[in-house]
């Protein structure tokens, strides 16, 4: 698996993956757990390296004693938004804001993907922001920041002639009773959690 950065926006960034063939569906559920999964624990903070006790105490954890107060002090590293995953042959692509959240986030999301890779689906390249030439970058609706190239602050997300008017292909998942397409970032009240716990 090749792994290339471009320009990066965490507020407003595409990572991109090229797999060895077309996916199916149920290649297609693998990657889609691993980036529900992997945002999860950043919309609730967890990528947070001003708090890595456990990491920084080295091999020997037994007895160890943890600092709440110290954890308390520390920023929240939050991620914002995420798209749903898009695909186009044998590509993927996925926008995410990654708000406040620490960099090592990526790390993780790479050690995930390189296992996903050697374990189920053949991965060519994982590419971290910037856009492919044939396959535009449109505003997203969930973006807080305006694309810098549209200064009317117009634009809007034009979905794929082969997609709905949700911008999701013909063969997502779709629920039974709606014929929408199920997204499990909803209904579940996390999209819209600030990172305190009550």
């Amino acid at each position: 698996m090749e792994i290339r950065f471009r320009e990066l926006n965490p507020f407003n960034c595409w990572i991109w993956l090229r797999f060895g063939s077309p996916l199916g569906q149920a290649e297609r559920s693998y990657v889609e757990t691993l980036f529900d999964s992997w945002f999860f624990l950043g919309k609730l903070g967890g990528f947070n390296a001003e708090n890595l006790q456990c990491h920084e105490e080295g091999v020997e954890l037994g007895w160890m004693g943890y600092d709440l107060e110290g954890a308390e002090r520390s920023l929240p590293a939050l991620m914002h938004n995420m798209g749903v995953m898009e695909y186009r042959e044998d590509w993927a692509r996925c926008w995410l804001d990654l708000g406040t959240s620490d960099a090592f986030s990526l790390d993780v999301l790479i050690n995930s993907l390189g296992q996903l890779n050697r374990d189920v689906v053949e991965i060519e390249e994982l590419l971290i922001g910037g856009e492919n030439d044939d396959w535009p970058v449109e505003q997203h609706p969930d973006s807080l920041f305006p694309l810098d190239d549209d200064e009317d602050e117009d634009q809007e997300f034009e979905a794929e002639p082969d997609e709905d008017e949700q911008g999701f292909g013909g063969d997502s998942q779709r629920d039974g009773n709606s014929g929408k397409r199920s997204d499990p970032r909803q209904g579940n009240g996390i999209s819209g959690f600030d990172g305190r716990v009550p």
